[in-house]
């Protein structure tokens, strides 16, 4: 099988890290004592207002007083504490393991790597979209799906191996996943008791995504998925044409008229689902009356209004709020929306502002600048996508841990030279803007 690409993602830098854990925080050491290393060793940036920001160490450093009063000596960077509260799941660094869904990547050994992984490191899973329609549960003899693939292959292979204490899985549910009752499964099977009994278990509503807002989930199928699925979502054969005659009726062939063969992929469409402020007010509601034990997270897209929704869903109820930038997402997406629709990450950020619940971002985060700047303006954690799949793609079997303690590493690093010892204490004061914004507010 060919390596996993990621045009217009570090993928390199990624699978680097995934295959030498912290060292790749530096330089390559062979170049040490023979040449000279200055600003931006990589070259030109994309246009991005998270990137364009700068982490900003002051002079004045009462919290490292604190610190080494506390310690009694000069605290380093290893004396920072990373572990936080994530949606009411605890979690050892400000991260977790973002939603694959059902595409092609995921449902295969890779998603199952990085569910494993995740367990280790003690950071929260969200299980994706449509996983049980289209890959199935996991149980029993009428389970069209390979088991490795199935949703319970995802959960078991996170929870046999979560850092006790740590961690939690988040399953997601969609408008189509609301009709198979995906959340009841889950919540009265046995295979998620532990997780449930000890308060690892959340479900999350989504509302939207980042790769393709507006939009529900799309993957494509082979026609004898598309056909067993045909009742549950949309189904569009790709590469044909399809019109419609005066009277209605849709004709489907290829450019030279034939009728489309079985060889043809199909695209699967999810409706986007219907929100107003009460809807999502009262789809809240609902599941924090029907699941009092789980954690209730839920996922917007960069909406131009994602603040209101924002606010809305904290004031409902809901544990967490989850914000895709636009530059986030790992599935199958329009290649015009990739490009041009929805908001970057960092006006998102701005547009949110101080946030009045615990806010989850993702979008291109790889390394701990990224996530440090996010964490100052108001983010809890973030969120690894592509990331996490290019890093067990590279090492399946401890890809993501290591990219995930080279990330950990830089935040120690980059809070310590902040003067600041947990991820809580990050603020506006520590970025700033070429735009002259000011710190606070950014």
């Amino acid at each position: 099988m060919s390596p996993l690409r990621a045009a217009g993602f570090p993928e390199t830098a990624v699978r680097t890290r995934a295959r030498t854990g912290a060292a790749a925080a530096f330089a390559d050491s062979q170049e040490y004592g023979r040449a000279l290393f200055g600003a931006n060793p990589l070259g030109s940036r994309a246009a991005d207002s998270l990137e364009d920001l700068r982490l900003v160490p002051p002079v004045f450093v009462p919290h490292r007083l604190a610190k080494l009063i506390e310690l009694g000596r000069e605290p380093t960077f290893g004396d920072v504490d990373l572990s936080t509260t994530i949606g009411g799941l605890r979690s050892t660094l400000p991260l977790y393991l973002s939603a694959f869904g059902s595409t092609r990547v995921a449902s295969v050994d890779l998603g199952l790597a990085a569910s494993r992984q995740a367990g280790w490191l003690g950071i929260p899973m969200v299980v994706g979209e449509n996983v049980l329609r289209v890959n199935g549960y996991g149980r029993g003899e009428d389970d069209k799906a390979e088991a490795e693939g199935s949703m319970l292959a995802r959960i078991s292979a996170y929870a046999d191996g979560v850092l006790d204490g740590y961690g939690g899985v988040v399953v997601q549910q969609s408008t189509e996943d609301a009709d198979a009752e995906v959340w009841n499964l889950v919540y009265s099977d046995p295979s998620a008791h532990r997780l449930l009994e000890s308060g690892r278990l959340a479900f999350e509503l989504k509302v939207g995504q980042g790769a393709k807002p507006g939009l529900g989930g799309m993957t494509l199928l082979d026609p004898v998925a598309a056909a067993r699925l045909a009742d549950s979502y949309t189904m569009v054969p790709v590469g044909v044409t399809v019109s419609a005659d005066p009277n209605g009726a849709v004709a489907v062939g290829d450019s030279n008229g034939a009728v489309a063969g079985n060889n043809l992929s199909v695209l699967r469409c999810c409706s986007p689902g219907t929100f107003t402020e009460e809807i999502l007010r009262q789809q809240i509601r609902l599941m924090r009356n029907n699941f009092p034990r789980a954690r209730i997270w839920v996922k917007l897209p960069p909406a131009r209004d994602v603040r209101a929704a924002a606010v809305v869903a904290w004031q409902a109820g809901a544990d967490a709020v989850t914000v895709d930038g636009a530059e986030g997402g790992t599935g199958w997406a329009p290649t015009g929306f990739l490009e041009h629709v929805g908001l970057p990450l960092g006006e998102c950020l701005r547009r949110i502002g101080q946030p009045e619940g615990c806010l989850l971002v993702s979008g291109r985060m790889w390394e701990g600048t990224r996530v440090a700047k996010s964490l100052a303006l108001g983010a809890h954690a973030a969120g690894l996508g592509r990331a996490a799949l290019i890093a067990v793609d590279a090492d399946p079997l401890c890809g993501l841990v290591n990219l995930v303690e080279c990330l950990a590493l830089e935040l120690r690093m980059l809070l310590s030279a902040l003067g600041k010892y947990c991820v809580g204490a990050l603020s506006g004061e520590d970025v700033w803007s070429p735009d002259g914004a000011g710190a606070e507010p950014w």
